[in-house]
């Protein structure tokens, strides 16, 4: 049997408890959530001194209510969690006009979004637009599931007579879009997609990633939620990644029917769910104040990219995500430019060499990545 960690050589008992005293400290500091932790290894978040807007995190998070419950039930990560989980699932379906059977918590929207892509993917085509959050279709397309990419319209906007079209070729099982669309940040409102849904076959599952709905300018109206309180063959899936903060946490979930869920649920590959995410997300759902902080901030920092752009003669999208997609003369120039001064932004995505995605990470980064785009562009 392997020795406990605080038992090995060069490892105190003392140091150990000491780190999870410094996270019960923490959690009841007074802002905590509110500003950028202390400087970390680079295990977790950016190195010191790296503006990371590169990826839709959001620093601000978890929330103090969070944190407080992370550090309170960390003694109890040797439980499974599954009680926990269908406290999370039936909060989430309260909130949502619909029964507990009608959520499925998974590691993440990636998790659920994976076992989705799987599921019907096994029993016909996926239909999706060429550009959006595109793991969960490479993961099925690793495992034999067709994918047919529709090309995004002349706004980079997504097609829905071009995509309605596609799914009602043969063999389509399920369609699959992004709302917010990732990486473009643009967004279509849900009187929209209802009437798009009800366009297709009726044999077609939709599937809509709302990763970024609540930061839409009215969540309710830019979701197709009431498509399944309605009982259609639609799927919704969200996180706690984006305003709550929890991305490294991993908890997302899907809302549909009962049957179709049910179908998702083999593919999961996690058990229970995790302990201090589970605790984290309970928390943070009922803390309205760092919900409220939290989207102002990433609103102001939309804002921030797109005068930083405008400024340069850039043009932008429009966007109602964490993040802006910005127009330049070549992305994966400007890419290396930036990161030579530790700003990191994405590099094009496939055809898309003009096209620059940058998240809305810390202020104080955004104000970096200002600063720097003139340079950056003149490398």
């Amino acid at each position: 049997m392997s020795r406990p960690e605080w038992s090995r050589p060069g490892v105190s008992r003392r140091g150990v408890f000491a780190g999870a005293a410094g996270l019960v400290a923490l959690a009841g500091a007074p802002g905590a959530g509110r500003a950028a932790p202390a400087p970390a290894p680079a295990l977790f978040g950016p190195p010191p001194g790296v503006a990371q807007l590169s990826r839709n995190e959001n620093p601000y998070g978890p929330s103090p209510a969070a944190l407080r419950a992370i550090a309170e039930t960390a003694a109890l990560g040797c439980w499974y969690a599954n009680a926990a989980t269908e406290r999370l699932a039936a909060m989430i379906a309260e909130r949502n006009g619909l029964a507990p059977d009608h959520v499925m918590v998974g590691a993440g929207s990636s998790e659920v979004l994976d076992c989705a892509t799987m599921a019907f993917g096994r029993s016909g085509a996926i239909v999706a637009p060429e550009l959006l959050f595109d793991p969960p279709l490479a993961y099925a397309e690793g495992k034999g599931v067709e994918v047919r990419r529709v090309p995004l319209a002349p706004d980079m906007g997504i097609d829905l007579d071009a995509l309605a079209a596609a799914a009602r070729a043969p063999g389509v099982a399920l369609v699959h879009l992004c709302n917010p669309n990732n990486p473009t940040g643009l967004a279509i409102p849900g009187a929209t997609l209802a009437a798009f849904i009800d366009r297709l076959p009726g044999h077609v599952t939709v599937l809509v990633d709302e990763a970024y709905n609540e930061l839409t300018p009215d969540p309710p109206a830019f979701s197709v939620v009431g498509r399944v309180r309605a009982g259609d063959r639609v799927i919704v899936t969200r996180t706690f990644s984006k305003l709550h903060g929890l991305a490294g946490l991993r908890v997302g979930y899907a809302l549909g029917r009962p049957d179709l869920l049910e179908r998702l649920r083999p593919w999961s590959m996690s058990v229970g769910g995790n302990t201090a995410g589970l605790a984290a997300a309970v928390a943070s759902l009922d803390d309205a104040p760092f919900l409220a902080m939290s989207r102002a901030r990433i609103v102001e920092g939309r804002e921030m990219i797109a005068a930083a752009a405008a400024a340069q003669g850039l043009p932008t999208l429009p966007s109602a995500a964490n993040f802006v997609l910005v127009r330049v003369p070549d992305a994966e120039r400007l890419r290396a430019a930036l990161a030579a001064e530790k700003i990191l932004v994405r590099g094009p995505y496939g055809r898309f060499r003009e096209w620059s995605r940058v998240s809305c990470g810390r202020l104080e980064d955004i104000r970096r990545y200002a600063e720097a785009l003139p340079r950056a562009l003149a490398a």
